[in-house]
């Protein structure tokens, strides 16, 4: 039987997620705090990564721990690292080698922290999952849905990562922090109780890549190098060469290798050809673009064209869009203007007023 006053929270270390949990208690709920161990590559075993408080480093266990002890609640690491290589890791190193470019973070939220971290808090007696996500939940009797909106501290909202959570894992899911105004009282309320940790900086990078450098972790993954190619422009001529697909993104200017004389950007990656397009900044903004794996919140079931606000990276503003199902999760998305750099791989998520209504994985754009 699970108790809908225990609930589990998935603690990084950081400030958001010891704050939900410290705000959590404070509403009455007997609270569990889990670290999830998911991933230490060999190369860093012994150098700084290990002490620089990146959600995966021995330093972030140990602040858990230590604010766990803090707020009074049971402390527990749990080895996720085989679910995690497959679901995020050898994801993120497939869409790499296809010329795509993935969001790890949105895999994570899926398979991770609201799948296995959920179906180990259920083992653990707790009705909810808790994390330290800028969005709120709530439930619509209405239509009898459970609905995402946007955190009220709109430069932290991170509705766009959460866009593929079903019903049911909504249902089970407790969001603290989409209430607050802003980070800064975050941390007030973590500095009331844990002075060094409500100074602790937001990580940027990559957990699993913690020097930031995606090609070479994706080459140490695979023991290969990734082999030079052409750079065509958009007839086809060759003109010149490019280090290897893996190291270029739709839209991307700098670090080509190459200079004409005028700006450049990638237009197109051809994982078959080992090709990249190359062309001016109007190659970039495309109006249509189809995507995969469509998951819907807000709606049951979307027929017919559906008019509302889309972006297409986490933090790029929203634009008008036409929504129409090609199949049952395929989609068209048209734009009433053009968007620059639609990347595939990446995610696209619709918005209506302040409610996200789902989204898709970016197939192509044209």
């Amino acid at each position: 039987m699970l108790d809908k006053k225990k609930v589990v929270v998935g603690m990084s270390g950081g400030v958001d997620s010891t704050v939900a949990a410290y705000k959590l208690k404070e509403l009455g709920y007997e609270v569990i705090g889990i670290n999830m161990k998911l991933w230490k590559e060999e190369k860093f075993e012994d150098e700084q990564f290990e002490n620089d408080g990146g959600c995966c480093s021995l330093s972030s266990v140990n602040d858990a721990r230590r604010v766990c002890s803090k707020l009074d609640i049971p402390f527990y690491v749990v080895n996720f690292k085989e679910i995690f290589k497959k679901k995020v890791v050898d994801y993120f190193v497939d869409d790499y080698q296809n010329g795509r470019t993935p969001n790890p973070c949105i895999a994570c939220n899926k398979f991770i922290k609201f799948d296995a971290l959920l179906r180990k808090a259920h083992e653990l007696g707790a009705y909810y999952v808790a994390t330290g996500h800028y969005a709120k939940i709530e439930y619509d009797n209405n239509i009898n849905r459970y609905l995402v909106k946007k955190s009220n501290e709109d430069k932290k909202d991170q509705t766009y990562a959460i866009y593929n959570l079903t019903q049911e894992q909504l249902k089970h899911t407790l969001m603290p922090l989409g209430d607050f105004n802003s980070k800064d009282d975050v941390r007030k309320i973590a500095n009331s109780f844990d002075f060094s940790m409500s100074k602790k900086k937001d990580s940027q990078e990559i957990c699993f890549v913690p020097d930031d450098d995606y090609s070479g972790f994706v080459e140490r993954y695979i023991d290969k190098k990734f082999t030079k190619g052409n750079f065509i422009d958009l007839k086809g001529k060759i003109l010149g060469k490019h280090n290897g697909i893996i190291n270029y993104t739709i839209g991307q200017r700098k670090g080509l290798g190459i200079t004409f004389g005028k700006p450049t950007y990638v237009i197109d990656i051809n994982s078959k050809t080992n090709e990249i397009t190359l062309g001016d900044n109007e190659g970039v903004f495309k109006k249509n673009l189809i995507a995969n794996e469509f998951n819907s919140i807000y709606y049951d079931k979307i027929e017919g064209e559906l008019e509302v606000y889309a972006k297409i990276r986490y933090s790029a503003k929203l634009t008008k869009c036409i929504i129409s199902v090609i199949e049952e999760d395929k989609i068209k998305v048209t734009f009433m203007s053009p968007v620059r750099a639609i990347t595939p791989g990446q995610a696209v998520v619709f918005y209506k007023g302040e409610y996200m209504i789902g989204g898709a994985t970016i197939e192509r754009s044209f």
